[in-house]
């Protein structure tokens, strides 16, 4: 991985990954909820191609940007 790009549309905001080669990965999608500090995660599913509104690990549908795209990194690139 050499760093992530954050794209911007309406409410989302589209995270991916950016690979050595060139190639991007997608991994989330954060929505605007209100507060700047309550977001929803939808996880990127390559079996689909679409994006999946998730429960965060606390329990809750929304939390900070940074929990999100915490709970993202851990389940698909194991940081």
């Amino acid at each position: 991985m050499t760093g992530l790009r954050v794209r911007y549309h309406g409410q989302f905001a589209y995270v991916e990954e950016e690979l050595a080669d060139g190639d991007r990965l997608p991994l989330l999608r954060h929505r605007y909820n209100g507060p700047a500090s309550t977001w929803g995660l939808g996880l990127y599913l390559a079996s689909s191609g679409k994006y999946e509104n998730q429960i965060l690990p606390t329990g809750l549908p929304i939390d900070t940007a940074q929990e999100a795209l915490d709970c993202a990194c851990d389940l698909y690139l194991n940081y």
